[in-house]
């Protein structure tokens, strides 16, 4: 599938999934596709968890029942970031930056290999979910997870929803976008 093809059709997948497995090379493609994306300073500072222990997936799934994605999904990666993170360039650090750049990869990938997911963040924000998560995936005290992806064969068909066209959010050279009432 052509890369733009691919942009076009990755979408927030949330209906429901086959039970067919993810395939191990599969998700290893998908997490190598997070590892080339950029990262500031080239720090490389996200890390992953592949989740395919069915057991380890119920748990999971029992901590957002509400997610039929997630409910249904065979396989999850993890995306895990310093609670503390180092500050690479002027004050700064880059890791939120690194961590959705390799997310976005690894969604396109997904979506190229023909799986579908949805990326599963403020969920993890409220009433100490990542907290919990990371006791369930074993993660050190000073990592927390910031992503999670339910992965699956979608079993319905579902269309990336309309954007606004390019002349509602593309200036040239200066601002010139105009607030709609």
């Amino acid at each position: 599938m052509d890369l733009f093809d691919v942009i076009k059709k990755r979408h927030s997948y949330r209906g429901p999934l086959s039970n067919q497995p993810v395939k191990q090379h599969d998700l290893r493609k998908i997490v190598e596709a997070g590892i080339c994306a950029p990262s500031g300073k080239n720090a490389q500072t996200t890390q992953f968890i592949i989740i395919d222990d069915q057991k380890i997936i119920k748990q999971l799934n029992a901590l957002h029942p509400a997610n039929k994605t997630m409910n249904q999904a065979t396989a999850m990666i993890a995306c895990i970031i310093d609670d503390q993170p180092e500050q690479i360039y002027e004050g700064y650090n880059f890791q939120l930056e690194d961590c959705a750049a390799a997310t976005e990869n690894m969604l396109l990938a997904i979506t190229a290999l023909g799986y579908a997911s949805v990326w599963i963040d403020g969920w993890l924000r409220v009433k100490n979910r990542a907290e919990s998560v990371a006791k369930l995936l074993n993660i050190p005290a000073e990592k927390k997870v910031q992503i999670i992806l339910p992965i699956g064969i979608p079993t319905e068909q579902w269309q990336q929803k309309d954007r606004m066209n390019f002349e509602q959010r593309v200036c040239k050279n200066t601002y010139t976008l105009q607030k709609e009432n």
